[in-house]
């Protein structure tokens, strides 16, 4: 029997590897979008580096080469009736949650962009959760969350997958239980309070949800974006979208100087972008058991510092590295330790930064330099 999966934001920097990933799998793939991730390139004046095609030639292209995708337009926080609507429709086995936006300098811009991101997000987040449970479905919820839910103290040691074990000085008993959240953006916090909602909906209701508490994602391409120019993914480099070590590799291809935030010994874990489909798989594929808590494992595959980065990349070009004011209100070094045993004993081999595609992203930015704006490169977003 054919798997029926709703990819939400599924035209996004995640999402749509991951839906042609499902699709080539044999799963029947249907992509809930806005398209609010292409209305913010025009507002931002920040436009992928890559050339994206119209969804209709998306989906038309990935029908032809990979799989089975359709496509229907829903804004799932503001149209709660036509995400219901489709649900029942389409009556899917598992619903992928990306839909959300994505960005933590944006959502730090000004109150138009915080308000938003929390609307967005969260309403989404209790949207979908009270649809499935309202319908009445047994529907697997798998959904894209952040490392950035732990923040980056050391008191607690180790980041363990989601649930911490601690001690009630009171009683003397022992608990495992949520790890307390500590958010560094708006963004953030929008995924801390997901975690609430997906806690609560499973308390009550028995929604079974698979959170994946994502590192920082690298790489542009996969094994299936790259067949055909049409299917080609987004390469965000932008100070407010592009992810840290897609910004440097940009950045050098266009010989502008690497802008590592302070002094760049910020820990941060990191994940490639063909990665992330194959962990949506193992969750997909190794759901909750009914009655069991919210599922939470951290998407990872190793951990650097941002100044390694740097480092890694200028000893490959030749490119300065250039120091510039932290616009962020974090620590200026931290150590980061972080479990990632659930998705490993699920038979996940994360692809890692010295096998070399650091490589073939270079070769994209280096193809595709009439697009690159110095205008955006550095961050126009500040809290601190």
């Amino acid at each position: 029997m054919r798997h029926v999966d709703f990819v939400i934001g599924g035209d996004g920097f995640c999402g749509w590897p991951t839906s042609l990933y499902l699709a080539k799998q044999g799963h029947d793939v249907v992509i809930l979008d806005n398209l609010s991730r292409r209305k913010i390139d025009i507002e931002t004046s920040a436009n992928s580096l890559t050339n994206i095609a119209s969804i209709e030639d998306r989906i038309s292209t990935a029908n032809e080469l990979v799989g089975s995708i359709k496509y229907e337009f829903c804004d799932v926080s503001n149209d709660p009736l036509k995400l219901r609507a489709l649900i029942k429709k389409y009556k899917p086995s598992t619903i992928i949650h990306f839909g959300e936006q994505r960005a933590a300098p944006y959502s730090m811009i000004d109150d138009k962009a915080r308000r938003y991101t929390l609307d967005n997000n969260v309403v989404g987040t209790h949207n979908l959760c009270s649809a499935i449970v309202d319908i009445d479905l047994d529907i697997n919820v798998v959904h894209l969350g952040t490392m950035g839910v732990y923040g980056y103290s050391k008191v607690f040691g180790a980041i363990p997958e989601g649930y911490l074990d601690i001690e009630i000085k009171s009683t003397g008993n022992d608990a495992n239980i949520l790890y307390p959240a500590n958010p560094g953006s708006v963004y953030h916090l929008t995924k801390c309070l997901d975690q609430l909602v997906f806690q609560f909906y499973s308390k009550n209701w028995g929604l079974k949800v698979t959170d994946l508490h994502q590192g920082i994602v690298w790489g542009i391409e996969t094994s299936l974006t790259s067949i055909d120019p049409r299917l080609t993914n987004r390469f965000d480099y932008d100070g407010l979208y592009g992810t840290v070590l897609n910004r440097f590799i940009s950045q050098s291809c266009n010989k502008f100087p690497l802008t590592v935030y302070g002094v760049g010994g910020q820990a941060r874990a990191f994940i490639n972008i063909s990665d992330t489909a194959r962990c949506i798989k193992l969750a997909i594929e190794n759901p909750p058991k009914n009655g069991e808590r919210v599922r939470i494992f951290n998407q990872v595959s190793e951990v650097k510092t941002v100044l390694e980065l740097a480092e890694m990349i200028s000893s490959h070009t030749g490119v300065e590295i250039q120091r510039v004011e932290n616009p962020r209100n974090e620590l200026a070094e931290n150590e980061l330790e972080v479990a990632n045993d659930g998705l490993r004993s699920l038979g996940f081999e994360p692809i890692l930064l010295e096998n070399g595609l650091v490589d073939d992203v270079m070769f994209i930015a280096d193809n595709t330099k009439e697009n690159f704006n110095t205008d955006v490169v550095l961050n126009s977003a500040k809290w601190v």
